[in-house]
């Protein structure tokens, strides 16, 4: 296997899941995690022919599954001319070479799928650079003597390799190099960034933040009025986007922040640093969620503990529960006398639940494609950032 090379190929690869489902996961969460691993690997560019699931109590330190289920998947594989072999957790360097060893075909753990879509998503220099050094970062424990080595950049007198030192020294050492340069072109365009930010003025700022894929750069077009670029795909944004919105006489900066998602790996989380700033930075944040999403709570939760990592400070948050115009719940049986799940509630019932003990949240119910409830969101949303502009601006009173 060549880890240098993204799972992305010019034709659809065929591939497998694989998950193990630790204590305390129940089958109906683990099918959910698998549904999503498959939406990333649709993302970018395979096709699934099977999932396999085993229950431990933690994945085994040596091969991630048991001799007898990894033993499963090898003859699947080989009776069936798959293409990659896909883990939902990431693997240790390792694992990674075991599980080689045995599948004889490309092995792919979460974090390198994910980081393989960022890359075929980036379209900026600076995006590029960020998910390049989020590669690279997660490349270089890897390395092994199978990886097919970095072009050598550097030659000639006094930069030739000493005698004896083997092809993997160099490749680590071309690594590190590519590493600290991209660095420090990242810091660059920090700085600049920040520049940017703070020429900006003194208007309230606002981010959207949410799940990968719940439709924040769709609000972001309805309410700036914009074109920014909006799939039905994971990670379909990277670039932070900014614009002026003004709703009323009220003016202030929405930002478009590229989307979270369980288990996203930390090198991602590190180098997309000026995006996550502009989270830092905001005055107010609009949570957007999925509500049609079967495991929007989980959602929740994930956006949830990444801000409380990255963004320590209080600030309002609206929580903005889209798609409802996708709702759909099943209706209970009368004589069903088993506890009632969330699949069987109506939207009026769901609305009754913990979503109702927000503190002092203010939570929305809007459907940004049909347009759907927008007027109430947009009263909401002017009222809050009106709050912050006369705490910021005491003696303006032409909004009062």
């Amino acid at each position: 296997m060549s880890q240098g090379h993204v799972l992305v190929d010019d034709s659809e690869e065929s591939c497998v899941l694989i998950c193990v489902i630790p204590q305390g996961t129940s089958e109906t969460q683990a099918e959910e995690y698998m549904n999503e691993l498959e939406f990333l690997a649709e993302t970018a560019g395979a096709f699934t022919k099977k999932k396999f699931f085993q229950k431990l109590s933690k994945p085994d330190s040596k091969t991630y599954l048991g001799s007898g289920k990894l033993e499963e998947v090898r003859m699947y594989i080989n009776a069936n001319d798959i293409d990659v072999a896909i883990f939902d957790d990431e693997l240790s360097p390792s694992q990674l070479r075991n599980i080689e060893k045995k599948l004889e075909v490309k092995v792919v753990d979460r974090n390198i799928l994910i980081l393989d879509i960022f890359a075929s998503r980036a379209r900026t220099a600076n995006a590029k650079t960020q998910v390049e050094l989020a590669r690279l970062q997660y490349m270089l424990p890897r390395l092994t003597r199978m990886w097919t080595h970095l072009d050598r950049e550097k030659g000639g007198i006094g930069m030739r390799s000493g005698a004896g030192e083997s092809q993997i020294e160099i490749d680590r050492r071309l690594v590190q190099d590519k590493i600290a340069a991209l660095q420090k072109k990242l810091k660059a365009i920090d700085k600049q960034k920040a520049v940017q930010r703070g020429n900006r003025g003194q208007l309230v700022r606002v981010a959207l933040v949410g799940y990968t894929n719940v439709g924040k750069s769709t609000i972001m077009n309805m309410l700036s009025k914009s074109d920014v670029f909006a799939e039905n795909k994971l990670f379909a944004t990277l670039d932070t986007t900014v614009r002026k919105v003004v709703i009323q006489n009220l003016p202030f900066l929405l930002a478009d922040t590229v989307g979270f998602i369980r288990k996203l790996p930390h090198q991602l989380v590190d180098s997309f640093k000026s995006t996550l700033d502009e989270v830092r930075e905001s005055d107010m944040l609009i949570h957007v969620l999925d509500i049609a999403h079967p495991n929007f709570e989980d959602h929740y939760k994930v956006v949830c503990d990444t801000l409380a990592e990255i963004d320590k400070t209080d600030k309002p948050i609206i929580v903005v529960f889209n798609k409802v115009d996708a709702y759909n719940f099943v209706a209970k049986d009368e004589d069903d006398l088993t506890p009632m799940e969330p699949e069987n509630y109506s939207l009026d019932d769901l609305k009754k639940t913990w979503m109702a003990k927000l503190n002092d949240t203010k939570c929305v119910f809007i459907s940004a494609v049909d347009k759907g409830n927008i007027e109430e969101f947009k009263e909401v949303l002017y009222k809050e950032v009106k709050l912050i502009f006369q705490e910021r601006y005491p003696y303006h009173n032409f909004l009062y």
